[in-house]
């Protein structure tokens, strides 16, 4: 890939996001949205995330040392650090920090 393709990839994204972004106050403009809009904004980022939550864990090893140990701290840590900081980015980056250093390590294949 050339200079010149990553420069127009990069401005084709640029594009892309603002227009996402842009979209809804072009097409509503000082009107209130309808409430399905509403609806949607409040119920679709819980329902993505559990989907989310379940992809990653489709493929944990129930049978085999460490169980899925790994996998249901760092779920439970993300829960905790939610409710207590109320921050996603703390929660979701603190959880995965600790998730590969308890895979990486194996402290817990040693436990078990």
């Amino acid at each position: 890939m050339t200079l010149t393709n990553v420069y127009i990839s990069i401005l084709i994204m640029v594009a892309v996001t603002f227009f996402t972004r842009v979209f809804p106050f072009l097409f509503y403009g000082h009107n209130k949205p309808p409430k399905i809009i509403f609806f949607v904004g409040k119920y679709i980022p819980p329902v993505v995330i559990t989907i989310l939550v379940i992809y990653c864990l489709k493929d944990v090893t129930w049978g085999r040392v460490p169980y899925g140990f790994n996998e249901m701290i760092a779920v439970l840590l993300v829960v905790m650090l939610h409710v207590w900081w109320r921050n996603p980015l703390l929660s979701i980056f603190g959880a995965t920090l600790f998730y590969m250093y308890l895979v990486q390590s194996a402290v817990l294949n040693g436990l078990l």
